[in-house]
């Protein structure tokens, strides 16, 4: 009973250590997936041109570098870019949405027809607007759930209803479906989508543009319409070779790549912190199996005798060392599991695991069993057996 009891109490270390792991990793998968999801919930293959603004000393950033990309920027990407399927020009502005005597504060952007397939949106009631809206400066609109809900609360169908923003009417011809929350926190639906010739004159009074959207041919291809799109723009905005861009040009493919980095990192950081209790593990299988070596110095003294070789009484004791290390990792991964499924029923967080993170605790238990178990096996394989007959 008491080496029962103590080969269970040097497992713990094992055992809590796997379990440690594989949680940790569980989150940091479920995490880079979340992530990634997300930001692909937002355009998969989106292609973000902004004004590449530099910063004037003291911080203050200046006004010009914020209007450099203008109409003409958005019809070259739309004419010459073979890499993008769709192009979208974008304005945005911020105020007060009024219907009847409901008010939300919220944000109107200006698009083309195309904005929609560039975020992957749909329209789930009415439609979107044309191309030929665009042109004639219609002050039509599409309008997000969150909209919705706050300007008609009781349940009217807002279609071929006017909202007022900032003053300027809207007639409703579109609801979008429902998104939810991006990977910031930003409520998707809380938008209204008007054509951007409309809210560029109506609303904003200005000719640029504060950013270009598009859309890559497929994910492969994002690269090089990040590259494209850059050559095109350093032309129309007559950039030399040796001056700096007044754009900056990114895809979602980069900012995944980023966001999934950054947790990689963190997972890293937990599963090292986890690992010390394989270590701790490991030192507790040494110290038991030098305790059993001393134990049973006679016992291999005996075996010695008849014949057993330094061969298999070092097999004796390692095949044992790991054993317990095994059985330790098939417990851990037991707790490990159980410890993943509650965090993600009762913490809600998103979780994943691998057939890798299983395998890698098995793969790591039988090192340590083997590595924290040799020197130990080692020692008793060594003893003379006349010395370990005599031993007390």
């Amino acid at each position: 009973m008491l080496n029962k009891t103590r080969t269970t109490l040097t497992m713990l270390g094992i055992i809590i250590g796997v379990g440690s792991v594989i949680a940790m990793l569980a989150i940091g998968e479920g995490s880079k997936e979340s992530i990634k999801k997300n930001i692909s919930s937002m355009g998969a293959n989106m292609i973000t041109i902004r004004p590449g603004a530099g910063m004037m000393p003291g911080g203050i950033r200046d006004q010009s570098s914020m209007q450099t990309l203008k109409l003409t920027d958005y019809e070259a990407l739309k004419s010459e870019a073979k890499s993008l399927k769709a192009v979208s020009p974008l304005v945005n502005g911020s105020g007060q949405s009024i219907a009847g005597s409901n008010n939300w504060a919220t944000s109107i952007y200006g698009t083309s027809p195309e904005y929609l397939s560039i975020r992957e949106w749909n329209v789930e009631e009415g439609s979107m607007f044309t191309s030929e809206d665009v042109k004639k400066v219609g002050k039509v609109a599409v309008i997000g759930k969150t909209i919705q809900e706050n300007l008609f609360p009781d349940g009217e169908n807002p279609i071929g209803k006017t909202i007022r923003f900032n003053k300027i009417p809207f007639k409703v011809i579109g609801i979008l479906k429902e998104k939810g929350e991006n990977t910031f926190g930003q409520d998707q639906d809380d938008i209204i989508i008007a054509p951007y010739t409309a809210v560029q004159k109506r609303i904003l009074a200005q000719e640029h543009l504060q950013s270009i959207v598009a859309a890559a041919v497929n994910e492969d291809q994002a690269e090089a319409a990040v590259k494209e799109a850059t050559a095109i723009l350093e032309r129309t905005h007559k950039i030399l070779g040796n001056e700096d861009n007044d754009f900056n040009v990114s895809s979602q493919q980069e900012l995944i790549k980023t966001f999934s980095s950054t947790s990689e990192m963190l997972t890293l950081l937990l599963v090292a912190v986890a690992s010390i209790s394989l270590i701790v593990g490991g030192i507790g299988i040494m110290n038991i199996m030098y305790v059993s070596v001393k134990e049973r110095t006679k016992e291999i003294g005996l075996r010695m005798a008849l014949g057993a070789t330094d061969r298999s009484i070092l097999l004796q004791f390692l095949i044992e060392s790991v054993l317990i290390s095994i059985t330790g990792g098939i417990l851990g991964v037991l707790l490990g599991l159980t410890a993943t499924f509650a965090i993600s029923t009762f913490a809600g967080w998103p979780v994943t695991v691998t057939v890798f993170s299983i395998a890698i605790s098995f793969l790591v238990c039988t090192i340590t069993g083997i590595f924290f178990g040799w020197y130990p096996a080692k020692n008793g394989a060594a003893l003379d057996p006349i010395e370990a007959l005599r031993y007390e």
